[in-house]
Formats: C-alpha cells, sequence, structure tokens
C-alpha cells in the first residue's frame, strides 16, 4: 500500500474511534507524563502487522519510540513480547486498540495461513487467497496471507480477469466469453492473465478447445473429479481448485496435481489471535 493511503487510513481510524477525544485518558493522564507499553503474545501464532502497527504509532505520535523484539512473520509462542513502546502515556492509550485490532486480526490470518500452508509441505500445490475480504482492510488481510507463507491471488478486480459462472452464464456461454475477453484486452491495450471457472468436465474439454487462458479453476469438484481434469489438462494450462476445500480436505486435492488451492476462509472465517499492550 502507498504510504499516503496507509496514512489515510491510519488518520480516518483514529478520528472514528477518538472522535472529540479520548476522554477516558484525558481525564486521568498528564499531557507530558511519559511512560511505555509492551505487546504480550497470549496464544502462540504466527505474528503480523508490526511494520502497520510502527506506522500507526508514527502518524500518531513522531515522538514514540519502538523496539521491535519480533518481526512480522515470525511464529510466537504465549508470552512473547513482539515490541516495546516508549513516549506520552495518552498516545500510546488513544492508539491501543488500533494497533490491537490490526495485529490481531493480521495474525490471527497468517496463523491459519501458515497451518494451510504445512499441510501442504512436500507438494507443489500453493495456497492462495480471495477477495472474500473486509471492506477497506483488503490490503492488511492479503498481507497477513503473504506473511504467512500463502500467496495473494488478483487483490481486486482491476489486475487480472476471472471469468466466472455469472459471467459465462450472462455472455452466453464460455466461447462468446472468452472471444469477448480477448477483444476486450485487445481494443484496451491490456495484457492481464485470464482465468476461467469450469463447473465440471465438459467446462474443462471446452475451455482446452477455444484455448486463450492462462489458468482454469475447478470449481467446487470433487477429488475424483479434479484428477479427472488435470489427467485431461496434462499440464497445458495453470489450474486451481477452489470452492469449499478445507483443512481435512485440502491435501487430497493437492494430490491431485493442482498448482493452486484457493481458500476464502484465511479472510473470511477468522478467529483473531489474541495479543495484549500492557503498561512497562
Amino acid at each position: 500500500m502507498e504510504i499516503e493511503k496507509l496514512n489515510d487510513f491510519i488518520i480516518r481510524s483514529l478520528e472514528e474511534d477518538i472522535g472529540d477525544g479520548d476522554h477516558s485518558t484525558l481525564a486521568c493522564i498528564p499531557a507530558d507524563a511519559i511512560g511505555g507499553a509492551r505487546l504480550i503474545v497470549k496464544e502462540e501464532g504466527v505474528i503480523a502487522g508490526v511494520e502497520i502497527a510502527k506506522q500507526v504509532y508514527k502518524v500518531a505520535d513522531p515522538d514514540l519510540i519502538i523496539d521491535i523484539k519480533m518481526i512480522d512473520g515470525a511464529f510466537v509462542n504465549e508470552g512473547d513480547i513482539v515490541f516495546t513502546v516508549t513516549g506520552r502515556q495518552q498516545s500510546i492509550l488513544k492508539t491501543e486498540r488500533l494497533v490491537l485490532n490490526i495485529m490481531q486480526r493480521m495474525s490471527g490470518i497468517a496463523t491459519s495461513t501458515r497451518t494451510y500452508v504445512n499441510n501442504l509441505k512436500g507438494l507443489k500445490t500453493q495456497i492462495l487467497d480471495t477477495r472474500k475480504t473486509t471492506p477497506g482492510f483488503r490490503y492488511f488481510e492479503k498481507e497477513a496471507v503473504r506473511l504467512g507463507g500463502g500467496l495473494n491471488h488478483r487483490v481486486g478486480l482491476y489486475d487480472m480477469i476471472i471469468i466466472k459462472d455469472n459471467h459465462i452464464d450472462f455472455a452466453g456461454g464460455i466461447k462468446i466469453a472468452i472471444e469477448k475477453t480477448i477483444n476486450y484486452l485487445k481494443e484496451n491495450n491490456k495484457t492481464l492473465k485470464i482465468e476461467i471457472e469450469a463447473r465440471d468436465l465438459q467446462d474443462v474439454a471446452e475451455v482446452l478447445e477455444i484455448g486463450g487462458v492462462d489458468r482454469i479453476m475447478l470449481d467446487n469438484f470433487s477429488i475424483e473429479e479434479t484428477r479427472q481434469a488435470i489427467k485431461l489438462i496434462n499440464g497445458r494450462i495453470e489450474t486451481e481448485s477452489s470452492g469449499g476445500i478445507t483443512l481435512s480436505s485440502i491435501r487430497a486435492y493437492a494430490r491431485c496435481g493442482v498448482d493452486y488451492i484457493s481458500v476464502g476462509a484465511l479472510t473470511h472465517q477468522i478467529r483473531s489471535l489474541d495479543l495484549s499492550l500492557k503498561a512497562l
């Protein structure tokens, strides 16, 4: 994320929380009081959001001093100290919840992603995220996936073309959808990759016959159907499995030979990692 956009997010988030003043802090903490706090890990996982937290503190109060103990992507255990922050107590208190909200969610996503990635050790298949993200928080969630060892799928609707079932149905079929897409890219001088969703083996065969795409998404295929599709494709086009694949079934899908597996649950069914900010 561009620094200007990140700073704007931080400013808006602080304004949302503080309103006309952090009255709890203003009521009992002198403006010139100096102190410190430490970010404590309360359960094991993968830490994420440290660099974002640094920027939150910089925007809120450039005089705050951060001492980083654990970097983004590190595996942490209960009791670990991620960083300490020292400076104006009012500044530390007014940023506490924003820092925790960002880091707890990002760390939860990174931890879940690492679990999926570890489950595929020894296989070529890589884990992808999806666009099933929290509006306004997509950058942070996708960065957390990356820190957990996964790969980012397209960031938005603008950086890759995915022709999904509704596109196919609205366009009038797979052939028309592909042809229109190729013409659109030529007419607009764009070089975006094209992925198309296949709903069954017949769709796969049709896509292979037509050509012109970079990846086939095998959507809601069974493990056996996936195995047959991979055999049919025979390495001619990248493959991606998607739809209802869980931690318990993902290795079986990967063993079929797919290049990628996209998991929406990485970002939309997440339990945040338990972290706490406590005074030194």
